[in-house]
């Protein structure tokens, strides 16, 4: 700390200056203290060259909040997107009715996720064994041209929107596209990572990890390179059903993965270097989603129907959701003003949608078969990373 003057006058003229540069005499706060507000100063590292700055240190999901669209999104129809495995269709719920408004059927394949684009404008429908995107028009919540992508289990957005990336489990790969031309910029096996399918970046953007289902790890990716860094093994390698979503938590401290033998979650530390302990949650445990404050932290137990309500920066349980008559609890989102859940019932022809103020079943919607990766549109946020709406 800078020495203070002796002379009191020149005490208060340093202090003054001091004051006026908008620095304080005290000691800096610990930054773990509270979220800074949305039009605060960023922090002054970036992270990944290209990528928005993170405004928040405690919460890199701080212009994700509570109706803090952006422009583009504000253009959005409100619309619930919901792909099926087995009847190879979208189906489009109106949010405000809970009616379904619209079925688009897209052929014999197996549609898994909507997935917003980086930069908001398109959603694309993924289907991995034909081989294709279908984008639709978020204004008018129509399908447009199929575009082919190699086996698109899953889709992702590098931070800087330079590339999406088809997460290929079928071939073992990760497959890097120009987001614009969708002309192919890499491709990077991932031969120990059987059923690569979710993923999530750290708080600089630098590092990418993808679960690997059938092989009870995760592979660590360098954004920039493309290159592999290492693979980590869970303490209990899971190999039938094992890790599934992962969800960075909001101060960039740690990595929650989801796995679904373990009945819980795997707690890997923020530089994806070791698994520190797990977390019990509930038989399936599978889908991970945050509260618009990123202060709970949502996670679909689909084999128990129920959802656990966790402390999103200790990962400390908060209380437990269970759907009236069971369900099958998969993928979604919550809404944009935060006060709903959305998510697809896997295995029952239906779509769920939970208060998020005490948990209740606000509506039950019948679907088509084998509703997956469901998508609530518009969302909060800057920029898109892909899934079902992951924003930051």
């Amino acid at each position: 700390m800078t020495a203070r003057p002796r002379h009191p006058a020149a005490f208060l003229l340093a202090l003054a200056l001091l004051l006026a540069a908008g620095c304080s005499t005290a000691d800096p706060a610990p930054a773990a203290i509270a979220p800074v507000p949305h039009a605060a100063r960023p922090v002054a590292d970036p992270g990944l060259p290209g990528m928005a700055p993170v405004l928040d240190p405690h919460n890199v999901y701080a212009a994700s909040g509570a109706n803090m669209l952006s422009d583009v999104a504000r253009t959005a129809k409100p619309l619930v997107y919901v792909p099926h495995t087995r009847s190879g269709d979208v189906w489009v719920i109106d949010p405000a009715t809970f009616a379904v408004v619209a079925k688009y059927p897209l052929g014999a394949g197996e549609l898994q996720h909507v997935v917003p684009s980086w930069d908001m404008k398109t959603l694309y429908a993924s289907d991995d064994t034909r081989h294709k995107l279908t984008p639709f028009d978020p204004t008018t919540g129509r399908p447009g041209t199929p575009i082919p992508v190699t086996d698109p289990y899953n889709l992702y957005f590098t931070p800087d929107g330079r590339s999406a990336i088809s997460v290929a489990e079928q071939r073992k790969e990760l497959v890097f596209y120009d987001p614009h031309t969708w002309a192919v910029q890499d491709v990077l096996p991932t031969p120990d990572c059987a059923g690569i399918d979710h993923a999530d970046f750290t708080a600089d953007g630098r590092t990418a990890v993808f679960t690997c289902e059938f092989a009870g790890r995760v592979a660590v990716v360098d954004v920039a390179t493309h290159k592999l860094l290492r693979t980590i093994d869970m303490p209990k390698r899971n190999m039938r059903m094992g890790p599934q979503d992962i969800k960075l938590a909001p101060d960039g401290s740690v990595f929650y993965i989801a796995d679904s033998d373990q009945n819980g979650l795997w707690v890997l530390d923020g530089a994806a270097t070791k698994v520190e302990r797990t977390i019990p949650t509930g038989g399936g445990a599978h889908g991970l989603y945050l509260s618009r404050d990123a202060t709970r932290l949502y996670v679909t137990n689909r084999h128990e129907g129920s959802v656990s309500v966790l402390d999103a920066y200790t990962g400390a349980p908060v209380t437990k959701w269970r759907i009236p008559g069971g369900g099958s609890p998969d993928m979604g989102n919550v809404t944009a003003d935060g006060t709903q859940l959305w998510l697809s019932g896997r295995y029952d022809h239906a779509v769920y949608v939970l208060s998020t103020v005490d948990g209740h079943l606000i509506h039950k919607i019948a679907v088509g078969n084998g509703p997956h990766g469901l998508c609530v549109w518009p969302q909060p946020g800057r920029y898109s990373l892909g899934h079902t709406g992951i924003t930051r």
